[in-house]
């Protein structure tokens, strides 16, 4: 029972740790695209998000692998959801402003 749970929390840590580099890679692209200087944005972006993300694999295993792959599938599932969710919005025309009476 409490290997299932191990690895339950682990897949959630992964989707918690998927939604935190995903959003702060959208932080990032809003940031840098009004920005003088986006290639420091997009550098600094990459190297805190893959620290964050190892640093919370590293300490999710607890020197047992098998949660690894628990929580690289939640990380996967969040990563398909953005994806998914991002090409429903793209595909969604934008609607014209009312205007005010």
């Amino acid at each position: 029972m409490t290997e299932t749970l191990g690895l339950v929390q682990a897949g959630m840590v992964g989707a918690l740790m998927g939604a935190i580099f995903f959003g702060g890679l959208w932080q990032t692209v809003r940031r840098a695209v009004s920005s003088t200087q986006p290639a420091l944005w997009f550098l600094g972006s990459i190297v805190l998000r893959t620290c964050v993300t190892l640093a919370g694999f590293y300490f999710v295993s607890r020197a047992h692998w098998e949660r690894l792959p628990a929580c690289l599938l939640g990380f996967i599932l969040i990563h398909v959801s953005v994806t998914l969710w991002t090409r429903a919005q793209m595909k969604t025309p934008a609607r014209p402003a009312q205007e005010a009476r």
